[in-house]
């Protein structure tokens, strides 16, 4: 039953920059109203600069924790008290959990995916290509890593970034990984099993951007995915989709990512069709979409 008389709701939120096109907030307070939770979810913007200080405003604030995207990801861990196991080997946080005072980073990003992924078939045994080299690509493959991926290239302008996940995969994971300068349009290797972009390219409000790939790598044995939930339908995957690639779009990693956002701050099991619903509503795709 709810009290009436309370009026104080928890805190959590999400850190950005930029931020404002984001559409998280909706489904977690779907989920949050449909569970009869009384917290709110607030988004905002923090630059790069201003992390420290929002940090020290959330604790000061009570909130519960928060969720943290470009470009805090790795920001974010100098000034945590802890990480949780996958988020110690990726060296990326998303959740950030107040559990008894102690400020913990956990990273949830890698297991949406890995949940969206199995919707159609396994890593175990494929062969990876994933475009970028920030705190989503570093969670993905990982996460895909530790369920059996067996090879995982990661194709990235900065050699230092991409070469530093690749040391992660080779040094923490049974899966074998190499660095790809990306220069020009990149032709995937005939044997890759799953194409990923986990760059920004594409994200609202940039959505004619495209990822620099050759099209004619692309075969309809592949499964193609991008991380960008807004918009779902994606330049590149609207490019893989016309090559005959099996495509998964950003929505259902960001559903999977928020139920177990959910659990770690309220240890509710939160209802997946009410936020990926919402997230449908707001995005102004049609439940028939789904």
């Amino acid at each position: 039953m709810t009290d009436n008389t309370n009026f104080k709701k928890e805190l959590v939120g999400c850190f950005g920059d930029p931020i404002w096109e984001n559409p998280s907030e909706a489904m977690m307070e779907a989920a949050f109203n449909h569970h009869n939770l009384k917290w709110r979810y607030v988004t905002t913007h923090v630059p790069a600069e201003n992390l420290h200080a929002a940090f020290a405003g959330v604790k000061a604030m009570g909130y519960k924790g928060f969720n943290c995207t470009l470009p805090h990801k790795v920001a974010v861990i100098e000034h945590l008290d802890g990480l949780g196991e996958s988020a110690e080997v990726m060296g990326a946080v998303n959740c950030v959990v107040e559990r008894e005072g102690k400020w913990i980073g956990e990273n949830t990003d890698g297991k949406g995916f890995v949940q969206a992924l199995e919707e159609i078939t396994t890593p175990k045994g494929k062969r990876v290509v994933i475009f970028g080299a920030g705190g989503a690509s570093r969670a993905i493959s990982v996460e895909i890593a530790l369920n059996g991926a067996t090879h995982i290239t990661i194709v990235n302008r900065n050699e230092e970034r991409g070469k530093e996940i690749v040391a992660i995969l080779n040094e923490k994971t049974a899966a074998s990984a190499a660095y790809v300068k990306w220069e020009g349009d990149y032709a995937l290797p005939a044997d890759t099993d799953i194409v990923i972009n986990a760059t920004c390219i594409g994200l609202f409000p940039n959505v004619n951007d495209r990822v620099a790939v050759d099209a004619t790598t692309l075969t309809s044995n592949m499964i193609a995915a991008d991380v960008i939930p807004n918009p779902p339908n994606t330049p590149f995957l609207r490019e893989a989709a016309a090559t005959g690639c099996t495509t998964i779009d950003g929505i259902g990693m960001l559903v999977n990512q928020g139920r177990i956002n959910i659990d770690y701050w309220t240890g509710v099991d939160a209802n997946p069709d009410v936020m990926r619903d919402a997230l449908h509503d707001v995005l102004n795709l049609g439940l028939a979409q789904k």
